[in-house]
């Protein structure tokens, strides 16, 4: 595979599905920090790694861009299988964002977000170009933040550049390391929110780290629960993992209140209502089709409400129960 552009070449591929096939980790001393991992993220999927302390889910990602080197296994992006091809030029092409952002204080934001493009010779106009769109499209004025330099931003804001800078060349995979737990939770919240914006338009492939189990709910299309020497103990959407544990280990992990979690994730179906009542239910709480039956519980409880109307481009296609909602929330096991 050949990981590195021609200079002033388009570096973008879109996005590439990640392959692990039994990669382990093993220490000279002979600490074992991942044991015969095997998982598949699909192009433009963002798959969750969580799991408790020491388990292997930074050293997992590390290995897939090889600044830690595998000791057995294949990783693979597409059909190609990375831990046969150059790091160096492996990593202009697969963006990265940690827990600290590690901007360059020396550097504007531009100059930040122009970095891997500037590695990658392209020309200055075509460079100037993507930092513009880039820092537009994560919520920054390139005429007002652009020549700013590290200090002079927010938390927040620096950890927006993080994400630009990780994007400028286009990049078929992006890895982020616990991306936003350096912030406030008022400023993770709006990071959350500005990301799932972000990714509906760039659709990358993207592997997430992180020790917070709402923001994995809530941000990942797949989550991985992984115990000691990265042992994959599940693989699967959100609500799969809160509503049928696969393991003991599983359950204790997600915790008591899964059921909650899970009404986050459940989108309120056309399945799950009934008739509208021949006022159409005009004095009852609407709640959109499509929307998480969390918010749907939540206008029942505020309306202290038995049913609510729900509509579809402002019109009323079925009624909810609260009783149907508080099922869309039940767990297995």
């Amino acid at each position: 595979m050949d990981v590195t552009p021609e200079a002033g070449g388009d570096a973008g591929h879109g996005a590439a599905s990640i392959t692990l096939e039994g990669i382990r980790k093993r220490y000279p001393d002979g600490t074992e920090a991942v044991r015969e991992l095997s998982l598949e993220v699909k192009a433009g999927e963002l798959a969750v790694l969580i799991g408790p302390s020491g388990c292997g889910k930074s050293t997992v990602l590390r290995m897939i861009n090889r600044l830690i080197e595998p000791t057995d296994g294949r990783i693979l992006l597409g059909d190609d299988d990375v831990t046969r091809v150059d790091p160096v030029g492996l990593r202009r092409r697969i963006g990265y964002v940690i827990q600290n952002v590690g901007l360059f204080p020396h550097q504007t934001v531009s100059a930040n977000v122009a970095t891997v493009p500037g590695l990658l010779g392209w020309p200055r106009d075509r460079t100037r170009r993507r930092v513009d769109e880039l820092l537009e499209l994560v919520g920054l004025d390139p005429a007002q933040f652009g020549r700013r330099y590290p200090h002079e931003l927010s938390g927040g804001q620096r950890q927006r550049v993080g994400v630009a800078r990780a994007l400028a060349a286009d990049p078929v995979v992006l890895l982020m390391d616990e991306p936003f737990s350096a912030v406030d939770p008022i400023v993770r919240t709006r990071l959350q929110e500005e990301f799932l914006r972000l990714q509906a338009e760039v659709r990358k492939t993207i592997v997430l780290v992180t020790h917070d189990l709402d923001e994995a709910v809530r941000l990942g299309d797949r989550i991985a629960v992984l115990s000691q020497g990265g042992h994959l103990e599940q693989y699967d959407t959100p609500a799969a993992i809160l509503g049928t544990p696969a393991s003991p280990f599983v359950r204790e992990f997600v915790g008591a209140d899964r059921g909650i979690r899970r009404l986050a994730v459940t989108p309120v179906t056309r399945e799950v209502l009934d008739p509208l009542p021949a006022d159409g239910g005009a004095e009852l709480p609407a709640v959109p089709l499509g929307g998480s039956a969390y918010d749907a519980l939540g206008a029942l409880l505020t309306s202290a409400a038995e049913h609510a109307v729900v509509t579809e481009d402002g019109q009323p296609v079925g009624l909810l129960s609260r009783e149907r909602v508080l099922g869309l929330g039940a767990t297995v096991g």
